[in-house]
């Protein structure tokens, strides 16, 4: 089952994410023509709590996903709130794994998610931050984070027969900015049968790692693939031809990362940034996802090659969500229920392929 991340949406209470499922998700499950679609749900810190503490609210909220044919797998729990405010950026990464609140929430999830899992799931999954924003960051934070999962993995002991695991998601700029960073970092410091890594095919591009030599690398580790978030870079193979068409993405909501490869790869923490500060004599890489079954005008084009060598040798069969949070500031984005069914589409051509 492939998900989408309900992140899309601006919901940050119960009643307003049903409203959100009734306005997109069932009508996106009626055009794929599917009696059950997969939905990896993002629930703000009030709302996971809320739910955590409220057994038959959870067994309501359940009831109301089964009854629209919606099916419950993964949780993002990335942003912890406010993720359609005006301004995100760096607020994203905050709390970080050093703090009370970010191990409350995600315990929160765990509790939530054990009771909302769909009767046919293997285990269920909770992405989340690369442990913070790389600055600052010191080697007594990463005891503390490395005590704060600790405390996460007892309680998803805890939750039953069908284990709930963590997956850490690198990300461009972060303390984890790319896969090799998390493999040093999770080997011996967690349960791997607990605590593994979220994918996000848009951040390995951006990173501009081999993607099949990053899942051999996986492999010979002792950490799992737990969750692959299926996206798509923008990429620029001229930039200095590009600057009008990149203009059109520099919007001022989220951080979009940008790395340049040359002899070395050359970084930059945002678009506006990469455009005064990079020479822009290589490709660039944007970390702003782009909708998967689009092909931009050129000079403009999308790093959908890394997601299919991914989806393609993918070890087992680790769940896989579609997320492309960034409907809402794309230029000419359009109808949003039809982008999500054609990028649902997209991703099941591909993993059947």
């Amino acid at each position: 089952m492939i998900s989408y991340c309900t992140n899309v949406h601006p919901a940050e209470d119960v009643a307003g994410i049903m409203r959100q499922l009734d306005e997109y998700a069932l009508p996106v499950r009626e055009r794929l023509g599917d009696d059950r679609l997969g939905v990896g749900l993002w629930l703000s810190a009030p709302v996971a709590r809320g739910l955590a503490d409220d057994r038959a609210a959870r067994r309501r909220f359940r009831a109301e996903l089964d009854a629209r044919g919606l099916a419950v797998y993964t949780l993002n729990a990335f942003p912890y709130g406010g993720f359609h405010d005006e301004v995100v950026k760096h607020a994203v990464y905050v709390p970080q794994w050093t703090d009370e609140a970010r191990v409350s929430y995600t315990i929160d999830c765990v509790n939530v998610l054990a009771d909302l899992l769909a009767d046919d799931a293997a285990y269920g999954s909770i992405s989340t931050l690369p442990l913070a924003w790389r600055e600052p960051w010191s080697g007594y934070d990463d005891l503390r984070a490395a005590e704060s999962f600790e405390r996460v993995v007892r309680a998803a002991r805890a939750t039953g027969e069908r284990p709930i695991k963590l997956a850490v998601e690198p990300e461009p700029g972060c303390v984890l900015d790319t896969v090799a960073d998390a493999l040093g970092w999770l080997s011996g410091r967690v349960d791997p049968a607990y605590v593994g890594l979220c994918v996000d095919t848009c951040h390995l591009a951006v990173s501009f790692a081999d993607p099949a030599q990053t899942l051999a690398a996986i492999a010979e580790s002792e950490v799992d693939i737990v969750k692959v978030q299926a996206s798509a870079a923008l990429h620029v193979e001229k930039p200095s031809e590009a600057r009008e068409a990149l203009a059109a993405f520099a919007e001022p909501r989220y951080l979009h990362q940008v790395r340049e490869l040359g002899d070395r790869v050359l970084k930059a923490d945002d678009l506006p940034e990469a455009m005064s500060d990079l020479p822009g004599e290589g490709p660039w890489r944007v970390h702003f996802h782009m909708p998967l079954h689009w092909t931009p005008e050129a000079p403009l084009a999308t790093t959908t090659d890394v997601l299919r060598t991914v989806l393609n040798g993918l070890p087992g069969e680790p769940h896989i969500e579609v997320e492309t949070y960034t409907w809402s500031v794309l230029p000419d984005a359009g109808d949003l229920v039809g982008g999500i069914a054609a990028e649902l589409r997209w991703a099941r051509e591909q993993v059947a392929a």
